[in-house]
């Protein structure tokens, strides 16, 4: 192909001369040989016919030598041994697995044909349902077994009321008017529902305490407190038979403290005691049971209660019942086991009539006893006693029932008011000549 003009330089050969130009990669030679890379510089029409023409061949590879092979990590292989035989051994536990957990669910909620399932699942028990040592549930498990139902064969029928057991070899404590007008046949049933014959070992009307005794072997007795240690709140249980509902427990709190009681029925003695108040439902039948704080121990003897009825009905609890000081109770069957009668303590001076109770507070002393503890204290008679250890009197029952709480010999502080002067004496009491 030729353009009209002649790119030739002087001296340069014809054009006829030069090698015929054709397309295509450089042939091999020797050293050089073929490769798949060339240049079509000579096959170009715009090159400058006397430029010389060069064409780039790579390096080719030396002899031997292999490129690196690259495995893409994409692509699939073959699985190894190990693999082969992990895949069904899996499957077999995952399908063990599940089989399992579907049987145990069929079995505790009846099978796929059982129906609707009712309830939840089990959730974890509340703290007060494990029972802990110093629950209620726990305390009374515990008192129970000491507690007895007594039956007192009486001319009018057999009257039943409550009791405890207060030793090993067989002693129960109860109230006296659970046993008065007995006719001497009595029997006792223990918590489990067996029954044995019990004999009459002594009663003190005065303090309505009476004890009994079963021969029996083996018997738990109960735990006794110390009633001079409570305090208005304390938690405590009533343990009986209300209306010969056998091992009954009920509960509430200490509501009130030295409550003064003159109880009786008509012409029967007068019993007077500072009692503890509680409003732990006490029934006809509880008399004589234990009341228990909340370490199990007894710190009462569950005696009356007050009722709102009319002449003829039968009263009821209103949350208002009233507990012997444990102190006072087992002082007085002490006595009674030991001597067969219990010692009745006094402060030597006589209250009552018309003027005994003192506008403003107080009680005036009737008559002093001579040699007697509060002539040797100095009282006189006329002397208005205000205080008792510090408990307000109002009453003339306050002034004998607070005595009585103690034991013969307990010294107490007296303030009292002598005309217009107000004096303090301590008064060593002493037991009933009787």
């Amino acid at each position: 192909m030729t353009d009209g003009w002649d790119w030739r330089r002087p001296g340069d050969a014809p054009a006829s001369a030069a090698p015929p130009v054709t397309g295509g990669p450089p042939a091999a030679t020797p050293g050089h040989p073929a490769s798949p890379w060339w240049s079509d510089a000579l096959a170009d029409p715009w090159r400058d016919p006397a430029a010389p023409a060069a064409v780039v061949v790579p390096l080719a590879n030396n002899a031997g030598t292999e490129p690196e092979p690259v495995s893409d990590p994409d692509a699939p292989g073959r699985p190894r041994l190990r693999q082969l035989l992990l895949i069904p051994l899996v499957t077999a536990l995952l399908a063990g697995a599940l089989g399992g957990a579907l049987g145990y669910a069929l079995a505790v909620r009846g099978g796929v044909a059982g129906g609707t399932v009712l309830g939840a699942e089990p959730g974890q028990a509340p703290a007060l349902a494990q029972r802990r040592p110093e629950s209620l549930a726990a305390v009374a498990e515990r008192v129970l077994p000491s507690v007895v139902t007594i039956r007192m064969s009486s001319l009018g029928g057999t009257s039943e009321g409550s009791g405890f057991i207060a030793s090993a070899d067989g002693h129960v404590i109860t109230n006296d008017h659970v046993v008065a007008g007995g006719t001497g046949r009595a029997s006792v049933i223990f918590n489990d529902g067996t029954s044995a014959p019990a004999k009459l070992v002594g009663q003190d009307p005065e303090s309505d305490i009476a004890v009994m005794k079963v021969e029996r072997s083996g018997l738990r007795a109960v735990e006794f407190g110390d009633s001079d240690a409570l305090a208005v709140g304390d938690p405590v249980l009533a343990i009986g038979s209300p209306l010969s509902l056998t091992n009954t427990v009920t509960a509430g709190i200490v509501s009130a403290l030295d409550r003064t009681m003159q109880a009786g029925e008509p012409g029967g003695p007068v019993r007077y005691y500072a009692a503890i108040q509680t409003d732990a439902a006490v029934n006809h039948g509880n008399s004589g049971g234990p009341l228990v704080d909340s370490a199990g121990r007894v710190i009462g003897v569950n005696s009356t209660i007050k009722s709102l009825v009319s002449e003829g009905q039968e009263a009821g609890n209103i949350g208002l019942a009233f507990a012997i000081p444990i102190n006072q109770a087992k002082r007085v069957t002490q006595d009674i086991i030991g001597t067969g009668k219990a010692r009745r303590t006094v402060i030597g001076a006589q209250v009552g009539g018309p003027n005994a109770a003192v506008p403003g507070g107080g009680v005036r002393l009737e008559s002093v006893e001579p040699s007697g503890p509060a002539e040797a204290a100095g009282l006189r008679a006329g002397d208005v006693v205000l205080r008792l250890n510090g408990r307000p009197m109002t009453e003339p029952s306050d002034l004998i029932a607070l005595v009585r709480k103690f034991a013969p010999g307990s010294v107490v502080t007296v303030e009292y008011r002598r005309g217009s002067s107000r004096q303090n004496a301590s008064v060593t009491l002493a037991a009933d000549a009787k």
